[in-house]
């Protein structure tokens, strides 16, 4: 919600390389709206943000073309994945809803236009999240060493990369990453992060208030499982400070959500990928070096490291993945991991919008 991540991705000879990334900031006022948005939001609230975003992701894609000196004619497509507004999952009316109109992204651009890549799979059985690990296997997988993938966005995610190749890609949403941390100092400090964890860090954890956080049924479930920003909110938040029914200072708050993201992603990674040793970061999360030092202390055999340092730019694998999948999609090619998702089959994920021109 702060900036549309857009990356410009060489998909020649079968090999992903990145040309170029950009941030492209979002106006506070669309920010605020998209914070706003829940389950009373009107249609007309809602329609309104799908028509905004939408122009607003194809005058990225557009400044990122110009930008590389190219011509929108040299794109093949562009895969987007839009804004989520709401992810349901573990029910018989399970969906997931993102904003960010694909017409009007190829009509803008002249551009292929693939989106909706979640539901698909959610038809199938599948929880629609995380989509990521069909990316990270491709290139982050090794055929010597057991890895995890981890990625820190606003929720935080795993995934298990054994190097044996029989054994299945597997992995899970484990809960919050830095939502939390970036609304509860947006509203306390007035910044959209708490950057480097400063703030957080300051502070001291409350085992009692860690604990009430803990004791949320998400991190019971066993995966396949998957949430968002429509369950972990500063809703959420405040409600388990009320819960929990004692006066907390601000910034023992954060310190405390500091360690439930920390906490969450180590026991996620003893319970499911316990033999692992390496484990990669990426997202925005990577950034976070008291978060790092954080989980490097609850995993003192692990090797932490970025996954700049295998040459991927932390912030933009997740746009990467998207132009994979929208790739893919062009190519009928599965895009989902069921043993990820828990879709009862390998399906081909989004639909592709195109007015003017054949794919």
């Amino acid at each position: 919600m702060d900036a549309v991540d857009c990356a410009l991705v060489d998909y020649s000879n079968g090999f992903l390389s990145l040309i170029d990334y950009q941030q492209y900031p979002v106006n506070q006022e669309i920010h605020n709206e998209l914070k706003s948005v829940n389950k009373t939001s009107t249609i007309e609230t809602i329609t309104r943000l799908d028509v905004i975003l939408g122009e607003l992701f194809a005058n990225a894609a557009l400044d990122i073309i110009r930008k590389c000196k190219l011509e929108p004619e040299q794109i093949t497509a562009i895969g987007c994945h839009g804004q989520t507004i709401l992810h349901r999952t573990g029910q018989p009316d399970a969906t997931s809803l993102q904003i960010g109109d694909p017409n009007l992204i190829n009509e803008m651009t002249g551009i292929p236009t693939v989106a909706d890549f979640r539901r698909m799979d959610m038809a199938a059985g599948g929880e629609g999240a995380p989509l990521a690990p069909i990316f990270h296997a491709l290139v982050l997988r090794d055929q010597i060493e057991d890895r995890v993938i981890l990625n820190i966005g606003g929720m935080a995610n795993i995934t298990i990369l054994p190097s044996d190749p029989s054994l299945s890609v597997t992995g899970f949403d484990t809960g919050p990453g830095n939502v939390l941390m970036d609304e509860w100092a947006n509203q306390h400090l007035h910044q959209a992060m708490d950057k480097d964890g400063i703030w957080a860090a300051s502070g001291k954890v409350d085992t009692g208030f860690l604990n009430t956080l803990l004791a949320d049924n998400y991190f019971k479930l066993p995966p396949p499982k998957s949430t968002g920003r429509d369950y972990f909110n500063l809703g959420w938040l405040t409600g388990k400070i009320r819960d929990y029914g004692q006066i907390l200072s601000p910034e023992d708050v954060q310190a405390s959500v500091a360690e439930l993201t920390t906490q969450t992603i180590a026991d996620a990674i003893k319970n499911y990928a316990r033999h692992i040793q390496t484990i990669i970061v990426c997202g925005g999360g990577a950034h976070n070096s008291f978060l790092i030092k954080s989980l490097q202390r609850r995993l003192p055999d692990c090797t932490i490291t970025s996954s700049k340092d295998y040459g991927f730019d932390p912030d933009a694998i997740e746009a990467m993945t998207f132009a994979l999948l929208a790739q893919r999609r062009l190519d009928n090619l599965p895009g989902n991991i069921p043993t990820v998702t828990g879709a009862g089959h390998e399906c081909v994920l989004g639909a592709i919008y195109c007015s003017r021109k054949t794919v």
